[in-house]
C-alpha cells in the first residue's frame, strides 16, 4: 500500500491522477492484476471520466454543484454539507484492472481525485491486488 499526498487549490475541483497511478504501476511491477485506489477523506472522492476535453470536468463540477448546492439551511456545523454529499454521489474508492503494466481504460478515460472541501492536503491510497 502507497499512500499519496494531493494538493488542491479550489474548493471544487478534479485533478487528474492517471500519471500517478500508472507511475505506480510501473514502480510495482504490476503486469496483470488490479489497482485499488481509495480517499480516506468524507469530503473528497475519486472517480474515471473523460480525460481529453477538460470542459467535461468543468461540467461534471457545474453539474454537482447544481445538485448539491452550498445552502445555509444545511445542520451540519462545519459548513460543508454540500462537500459530504459530493463524496457520497462520486465515491472514494475504485478498482481499476491492469494488463501489460497499464491501467485497463478506455481510449477518452482518466482517473480523477476530486475535491469538494478544499483546498486541502488530501491522501490517495493505492494498493496493488
Amino acid at each position: 500500500m502507497t499512500v499519496f499526498q494531493i494538493k488542491t487549490s479550489q474548493r471544487n475541483e478534479m485533478l487528474s491522477v492517471t500519471g500517478l497511478l500508472c507511475q505506480f504501476i510501473r514502480d510495482e511491477k504490476i503486469d496483470s492484476g488490479f489497482v485499488l485506489a481509495f480517499v480516506p477523506h468524507t469530503t473528497a472522492g475519486i472517480t474515471i471520466n473523460e480525460n481529453a476535453d477538460p470542459d467535461v470536468v468543468k461540467d461534471i463540477l457545474f453539474g454537482l454543484e447544481k445538485i448539491s448546492p452550498n445552502l445555509r439551511e444545511f445542520l451540519h456545523g462545519e459548513g460543508n454539507s454540500d462537500a459530504h454529499i459530493k463524496s457520497s454521489l462520486i465515491g472514494v474508492s475504485l478498482i481499476i484492472p491492469v494488463e501489460g503494466q497499464k491501467p485497463v481504460l478506455g481510449t477518452w478515460q482518466g482517473v480523477f481525485f476530486c475535491e469538494f472541501d478544499g483546498p486541502r492536503m488530501r491522501k490517495l491510497i493505492l494498493k496493488k491486488g
